[in-house]
Formats: C-alpha cells, sequence, structure tokens
C-alpha cells in the first residue's frame, strides 16, 4: 500500500494544513529532506511526499492549517534561495481517495550513509545548474560513439566494451578543459572524511535514454585504481548495488543477460542496496564499494523510489572519471579481482 495520493482543491482558497507544491523535487536535484528543511522555517511539518511521478511536484504536510497558510503566504511565486533559487508555485491540497500501486520490493535510500556500504559516498547539487548546462553543451558539440542501446564518449583512454578494460598503450590525450567545474570541486568529499589524493585520466560520457540501464558489474580491478566517480546529469535515476558470493556470481562478466541479472533465483544469495541518483549529483565508489559489490541501473522508464512513481527524463548523461592502472591490483578483496585469481 502506498501513501495517499493529494490532490489541489479546484476553485478555493480555503486553508489546508497540506501544500501542493510544483517546481520542487528530487527529479530537480532537491531531496526531501531539504524540502522538509525549508519549510519547516513556518511549522512542524508531518511529512513531504512525491505529488506525482514526475518528481517535480511535492506535498509538504503539517501539523497546522496555520503553518501552511505562512508558508504559502512567504513561499508561493517567490525565488528561494534554499532551494536552488527555484520559484515555486503552491497551493492548497487535499487527500485523494487513489492510493499509489508501487512495487516495494527493495527501498530506496536518498543519502549514501543509510546503504551501509563503506566507501560509498554521494553528494548532492555537486555542481550547479549553469555547470550542468555547460557541460552538456560541451560533450553535445563534440562526437558521439553509438553502441547498441545508448552513446557514449571516451576521453584520455577508451573503454573496450568487449574486454572491459582500456589499452594503456592507446592514449588520447589529456583530459578535456571542461571538466574543470568538476574537477576543481573535489575537495568537496574532503568535508565527508575522504582525503585520498584524487587523480584522474579517463572519462567516459554515456547517454542512456528512458528505459536503458546498465549491466550488473564491477569496473575491472586489473583496469582502474581505487576511486570511480560517477556524475549524473539531465535526468534521474535508481542505481541498484549487489554484493555476491563468489560461488554465486560467475567470473564472466558476461555470462548473465540483464533479464537474469534482474530475475535470476539466485536473488536470495546476495545482499542488495538501492539509490536515488539526482541530476548534479556525483556518486564516489572506493574500497569495498568499488571493489567487491556490482552496481547496477535497471532498465525502467519509470522507478520507483519508495512509495511513489518516478518518470525518467529524455535523456539522462553520466560522466564516470576513472584513474587507469598501469600494474596489477593488490586489493583487500582477492575474490573478486581478477589480478589476484
Amino acid at each position: 500500500m502506498g501513501l495517499p495520493r493529494f490532490k489541489r482543491p479546484v476553485g478555493t482558497s480555503e486553508p489546508r494544513s497540506n501544500l501542493y507544491v510544483a517546481n520542487c523535487g528530487p527529479a530537480v536535484g532537491l531531496t526531501l529532506d531539504t524540502i522538509e528543511a525549508v519549510f519547516g522555517a513556518y511549522g512542524q511539518v508531518k511529512g513531504v511526499h512525491l505529488a506525482d511521478e514526475s518528481g517535480t511536484r511535492v506535498i509538504v504536510s503539517y501539523h497546522e492549517e496555520k503553518s501552511a497558510e505562512s508558508a504559502l503566504t512567504e513561499l508561493n511565486r517567490r525565488e528561494c534561495p534554499e532551494l536552488g533559487g527555484r520559484s515555486l508555485h503552491i497551493q492548497y491540497s487535499v487527500p485523494s481517495i487513489c492510493q499509489v500501486a508501487v512495487d516495494d520490493s527493495i527501498e530506496v535510500s536518498m543519502e549514501a550513509s543509510e546503504l551501509d556500504i563503506p566507501g560509498l559516498y554521494l553528494i548532492h547539487d555537486f555542481i550547479s545548474v549553469k555547470e550542468e548546462e555547460e557541460l552538456l553543451a560541451a560533450v553535445d558539440s563534440r562526437p558521439w560513439q553509438k553502441l547498441a542501446k545508448r552513446r557514449v564518449q571516451h576521453y584520455g583512454y577508451e573503454f573496450h566494451y568487449n574486454t572491459r578494460n582500456v589499452n594503456t598503450n592507446q592514449y588520447l590525450g589529456e583530459l578535456p578543459s571542461f571538466l574543470s567545474p568538476i574537477i576543481d570541486k573535489m575537495s568537496k568529499f574532503q568535508k565527508l572524511g575522504y582525503t585520498e589524493t584524487v587523480l584522474l585520466d579517463q572519462l567516459t560520457v554515456n547517454e542512456y535514454p528512458p528505459g536503458v540501464g546498465l549491466s550488473p558489474h564491477i569496473d575491472t580491478h586489473s583496469a582502474f585504481e581505487g576511486l570511480i566517480f560517477s556524475l549524473s546529469l539531465a535526468g534521474p535515476c535508481i542505481m541498484e548495488f549487489r554484493k555476491y558470493s563468489t560461488s554465486v556470481w560467475p567470473t564472466d562478466p558476461n555470462a548473465l543477460s540483464d533479464e537474469e541479472a534482474q530475475n535470476s533465483d539466485k536473488s536470495s544469495k546476495f545482499l542488495r542496496r538501492a539509490i536515488y541518483l539526482p541530476p548534479r549529483s556525483i556518486l564516489l565508489l572506493s574500497r569495498e564499494a568499488r571493489y567487491a559489490w556490482h552496481h547496477y541501473i535497471p532498465h525502467h522508464k519509470i522507478d520507483v523510489v519508495n512509495d511513489t512513481k518516478i518518470r525518467r527524463a529524455s535523456r539522462r548523461v553520466s560522466f564516470t572519471l576513472r584513474k587507469v592502472r598501469k600494474g596489477p591490483c593488490e586489493c583487500e578483496f582477492p575474490e573478486y579481482c581478477d589480478s589476484q585469481k
């Protein structure tokens, strides 16, 4: 059973304790916790819920009507600096009799700390809206390589999908200058307690149309060093993490199809976590998260985020940044390591 749906009252401005807030939500890079903190300045918030499948409209529920009235008066049709400078469109809302039908087979977290995976970090709003637009314009001005279901670009070194590795003798040149806003902000990870020096020399840009995801995999240990960064642009998605026992997962990364991986009867034999990646967020895989957990983007046009469905955008572009390894891997996870088998 999902959360109650809400609707906007038609033809009335009578105060209610629930507000329907448009231009606000995870699909535009705003977490529900952030929204609750802003609206909490006007009274005790009972909860913040997604209003529909778009991810761009939310319901803010207060304990008292006067709190909702104050928030509407102060925030409606005004730019809110605490919410990325967005201009909110707010009306009173009442519960609807219908419910949201959802697949609640896995809980989706909004923060990496909730997943209990060592070495996994997520920073929301890592870049600004303007920087996002500039990055998209930069890659769209350059040639794309077409794969079966998506388009890619490679910088520094080309990633070969058939071997899941790179040829270190085929250097493509330095990383492009349009990466400067990303590189300059890497110090943000120090605030999370991560102090390792960040050295990067390989970039893969992926463009995903709606419904296209990513097969479960661990980035090849012998191909890349211990830090994998993934910046999400243009559209949101869910990323799932799975930790298999080595007796369950095949050594050949192509041995299972996406459908088999998603519906395998081995599902009871692996740990499973999921996180929501909004636009302009950056994910860091390090240590156990990088070396021992498969990451996977389900092939969905609609993602189920806890009790709500969110439709994927017309495109999602990811920047995957890595450091090519020049020698064998000597990590602490030999059971998952191609160099140590």
